[in-house]
């Protein structure tokens, strides 16, 4: 009878795929037991093979990036050993944890055939070991890696995406919030409008899929809802979610599946943003006082003018906004945005004629702007809501600025298309450097001198419908 062969491809002699025993998922620190399975050799027989063994997650309470493979655990039957009395701070300073990673972080993944660290890399392994030794994420029988090599190509786009997207941005927001990287608030503006932009996507994509791929939970579901765990438990509040409800509606059904369930518990959201943390002022330094020394009687010397004691120093004027240098001009922009929020009837006989006849085009300057990415406005809650962020993060400049955004299309995908006037020639550089959405917009400089460019300007300040032919959606002032 010849011998079983083990095939590290996941296949016999025959071609005939390895069988697995049936194995359940068991989190904990009691009773560790080895992994063991069986595989058929070329006669047919069950032999046992190579042991996978325990394998053991040294983390902390609470860690999201545990999460990732404990509840990857859970649906793969593998079990995954806690390390015991585990304390940040003090356990991944140790010289052994140090020997697994090098850098400190935390979680580490202990296998028999050595460490693994990074979150998604411990979650992969987890839940690849459960079909051991034929890992073959594109077959059927392993559900959380999709049934078809597109699907674990999708499983893996948002697995990057949930990185680099929404835990980066989330992170760049609420970590110097908390103290652990300093505080510019100019900073975070741009994370909290690149989280924004983040989320919206997440949100257009989930408004027609239950889960991220497929019709079942996936890899990127688990490292997904991780993700945005640490956001909606720490920082992002009901107010500031409740822009994405499809983002809103599959976390919270992510987070009450059983196998999810079991290893957060239950999850509750933020209520408020965290304060920012200001450190501590460092005591002053006392010097010790010296033993006063009898100095030898001199001659009076003549009186010299009292020096006055030193005062504090007086806190430097902020600079000034770089617009308020130019020249003054004849066009005040409160008195337009006065006209047009008060003018009820005849807007184009009254608002639109007093906007032309106080236009500056030596003080203001005036822009269309077209939306890059139109064939992704499919839903139109989400594009208007797309729309209205921009708005808000463009509050900064609301001293210099009158614009208009129209949503366009009866059918979708839907235009945005809108038209602005900024103080100066060109669209300020603090607003191109600060607000994100800028880049994600056509800029095109209005010639006044074209009658057919003149005209577009009032039809987009009047709401003109039908608008170059097209059914008006939604029209936005910003003044």
């Amino acid at each position: 009878m010849p011998k079983a062969r083990f095939d590290p491809t996941g296949s016999t002699g025959r071609g005939q795929s390895a069988r697995r025993m049936p194995a359940y998922g068991v989190v904990g620190s009691a009773l560790r037991r080895p992994i063991c399975r069986k595989a058929y050799s070329s006669d047919g027989r069950d032999h046992p093979r190579a042991t996978l063994g325990e394998i053991v997650l040294h983390t902390f309470d609470g860690n999201k990036n545990a999460f990732k493979a404990l509840i990857a655990a859970e649906y793969s039957g593998v079990k995954v050993e806690l390390a015991k009395n585990f304390q940040m701070g003090v356990s991944n300073k140790t010289p052994e944890y140090l020997k697994m990673n090098p850098i400190g972080k935390v979680p580490i993944l202990e296998t028999p055939d050595g460490p693994v660290f990074e979150s998604n890399a411990i979650a992969r392994y987890v839940l690849s070991s459960s079909h051991f030794p034929e890992v073959t994420r594109s077959k059927s029988d392993n559900p959380l890696y999709g049934s078809s090599l597109i699907e674990y190509a999708h499983i893996e786009q948002w697995i990057d995406f949930s990185a680099t997207e929404v835990d980066a941005n989330t992170g760049k927001w609420l970590f110097p919030r908390l103290g652990f990287a300093p505080y510019v608030a100019v900073s975070e503006e741009a994370a909290i409008a690149a989280l924004k932009r983040s989320l919206g996507a997440l949100n257009t994509h989930l408004a027609s899929n239950t889960y991220l791929v497929g019709h079942s939970v996936t890899l990127a579901d688990i490292v997904m809802t991780c993700n945005l765990y640490m956001g909606f438990a720490r920082i992002m509040t009901k107010n500031f979610t409740s822009e994405f409800p499809h983002v809103e509606r599959y976390f919270w059904t992510m987070v009450n599946q059983p196998n999810f369930k079991k290893v957060m518990g239950d999850v509750k959201q933020a209520d408020s943003v965290p304060q920012v943390q200001k450190k501590a002022a460092a005591p002053k330094e006392q010097k010790p006082k010296e033993a006063k020394k009898e100095a030898p009687k001199e001659a009076p010397k003549p009186k010299a003018a009292e020096k006055p004691e030193e005062e504090e120093e007086a806190p430097k004027p902020k600079p000034k906004n770089p617009l308020d240098l130019l020249p003054p001009s004849k066009m005040i922009l409160d008195e337009w945005k006065r006209l047009y929020s008060n003018t009820k009837t005849n807007f184009r006989e009254v608002a639109i004629k007093g906007f032309w006849d106080m236009y500056d085009p030596e003080g203001y300057s005036l822009w269309f702007c077209d939306y890059k990415y139109n064939d992704e406005n499919t839903v139109s809650f989400v594009t208007m809501n797309k729309v209205g962020g921009f708005l808000q993060r463009m509050d900064l400049c609301r001293k210099y600025a009158f614009g208009k955004m129209l949503v366009i299309g009866s059918e979708p995908p839907f235009k945005v298309k809108g038209l602005w006037l900024f103080r100066g020639p060109e669209i300020p550089k603090f607003v191109m450097d600060e607000v994100y959405d800028m880049e994600l917009y056509e800029w095109t400089k209005v010639d006044i001198s074209d009658e057919a460019q003149k005209e577009r300007v009032s039809a987009m300040i009047e709401d003109l419908e039908p608008f170059e032919g097209e059914a008006l959606l939604d029209a936005k002032c910003f003044k």
